[in-house]
């Protein structure tokens, strides 16, 4: 039985975006650690045994590192060049995903942990269905019935702030 050879960075990155949108950050994080990855089993393939069986240090490890940085980073810019790597895309599919479930604070976070932000029209568009979006996540949470209790109503508001509502929008929620 034949081994099959090991799939290029490329062709790894190009399934990595198959899957679901990245951001740039975030896929040459993935691609990095692969490289890696690549490197050490290379390394320990072709590097002969020293007497007590460790490896030598044959490879350089600090330049192969360099050279792994050098060719992800090359690959993400033909990747962003052919359209593959899209981070307005990338923003619009977090949204999308996300928008259901929480506020335009935990976005706004989730995408600056990218290097991203999110446009001047996308932010007001959330902000404007922030009130809607908060009262889909508590009903589903707590149902219909608002509480009476202090305790009760201060553990739902602090859900809704965990999930980056603004709290004036959860105050306003939670008194009517």
């Amino acid at each position: 039985m034949a081994t099959r050879a090991p799939l290029s960075l490329k062709s790894r990155a190009i399934g990595l975006l198959a899957q679901r949108e990245h951001s740039r950050t975030e896929l040459r994080r993935k691609l990095l650690r692969i490289e890696r990855q690549r490197q050490e089993r290379a390394r320990s393939a072709t590097a002969p045994a020293s007497e007590e069986g460790e490896p030598s240090e044959a490879f350089d490890d600090e330049g192969a590192a360099q050279a792994g940085e050098a060719a992800v980073d090359a690959l993400l810019d033909a990747l962003a060049a052919e359209g593959y790597l899209d981070e307005t895309r990338f923003v619009e599919s977090r949204l999308h995903v996300r928008a259901s479930r929480f506020g335009a604070q935990r976005i706004q976070q989730e995408l600056a942990q990218h290097g991203l932000r999110l446009g001047a029209e996308q932010q007001s568009a959330l902000r404007a269905t922030e009130l809607e979006r908060a009262r889909e996540v508590w009903l589903k949470r707590f149902g219909a019935e608002p509480s009476r209790e202090v305790t009760e109503r201060a553990r739902q508001t602090r859900f809704l702030l965990a999930r980056g509502f603004a709290p004036e929008v959860v105050r306003r929620l939670l008194r009517a």
